[in-house]
């Protein structure tokens, strides 16, 4: 193991940047720097490979060659992975990986006080909205009474929309949350389902629970469900009710036919916000022609009350490869 203090990093590592946007980290120690580079060089490909960047080796130097943005990430993310192979004497996958995740948190914190009218706070995280369009969103969800929100898988609509009221529950602007989804799935029908009636639905509504259990805790979420503050429905059970102090949500709306759209929207009441959110791309009505999601955008849109959020592949916050997927189906729809 490399006897450097990891306090002295910094007087081992010299960064020398030229005109050509070619930043040099000079290693005073060979020893490190075989540590850092890897085997092959395995190392600097993966860090290659996560920032998408040109990094090589030359000497007793790694050379980054990427915008200076990036090539900072990329700087910070060597001086980490020094410190990883003095204290450990290994560089293994997982720390490559935290090297850079560090380094774009330490940004995402940088940035917190410009984003702070943004940010979401639950008990168990703090949601923090990552594109132009989810800023939109989240503010659309605390000024607007009802919110129409469109776009593709991993945009964060439900997930945001249910951090919001859920905020709203714990602070008391709110008495009752409401979560609805159309019981509709492709090929599938209640009536075949094992169980009794919520036996039958749950597997619809169960995304809707996933975020709730992702911002509190199960226990808790449980005796909000069983007081009623929180109640989980399909949307044929909101027929003839009025929704007073509550915060609404429609998932998967695109499932749902004009006429059901409209129901649902009718249901608001005093102190109370309504959000309809859906995948136009994912119907899986018999008769698609029978969704009413983007119809009801037409007809309400222009209202000052009503907000519309449109989200595309690029505000997809999954997985990086959800992206490319929903760009890919996307572009073939268009051809």
């Amino acid at each position: 193991m490399i006897k450097i203090s990891p306090k002295k990093i910094v007087s081992n590592l010299k960064f020398v940047y030229s005109d050509n946007g070619t930043l040099s980290v000079i290693f005073q120690n060979n020893d490190l720097l075989l540590g850092v580079i890897g085997e092959f060089n395995d190392n600097l490909r993966e860090l290659e490979k996560i920032t998408k960047a040109n990094i090589s080796s030359r000497g007793n130097s790694i050379l980054i060659k990427s915008d200076q943005k990036k090539n900072e990430l990329i700087k910070n993310a060597i001086r980490f992975l020094a410190e990883q192979f003095i204290i450990n004497g290994t560089i293994e996958k997982k720390d490559i990986i935290s090297s850079v995740n560090k380094f774009m948190i330490d940004e995402k914190i940088n940035n917190f006080e410009k984003n702070i009218e943004y940010i979401i706070k639950t008990p168990k995280k703090s949601v923090i909205p990552r594109s132009e369009k989810q800023k939109k969103y989240v503010r659309s969800l605390k000024e607007s009474e009802i919110i129409i929100s469109t776009g593709p898988a991993g945009t964060g609509k439900t997930f945001l929309a249910v951090a919001v009221a859920l905020t709203m529950l714990l602070d008391k602007k709110i008495e009752r949350i409401i979560l609805s989804r159309p019981a509709v799935e492709a090929g599938e029908r209640l009536g075949f389902l094992p169980g009794d009636m919520r036996e039958k639905v749950d597997p619809y509504l169960r995304p809707l629970y996933d975020s709730l259990y992702d911002l509190l805790d199960f226990e808790k979420i449980q005796k909000r469900i069983e007081i009623g503050d929180i109640e989980i429905a399909p949307l044929a059970f909101m027929r003839g009710r009025t929704l007073k102090n509550s915060f609404a949500i429609l998932d998967e709306a695109q499932n749902a036919t004009d006429t059901q759209i409209k129901m649902f929207l009718t249901r608001i009441g005093e102190n109370s916000k309504i959000v309809v959110n859906g995948d136009p791309s994912q119907i899986d009505l018999p008769n698609k022609s029978l969704s009413g999601l983007n119809r009801s955008k037409k007809l309400l849109g222009h209202m000052k009350e009503i907000s519309v959020v449109d989200f595309d592949h690029t505000d997809v916050v999954r997985h990086p490869l959800v992206s490319k997927i929903v760009k890919a189906y996307s572009d073939q729809s268009n051809d």
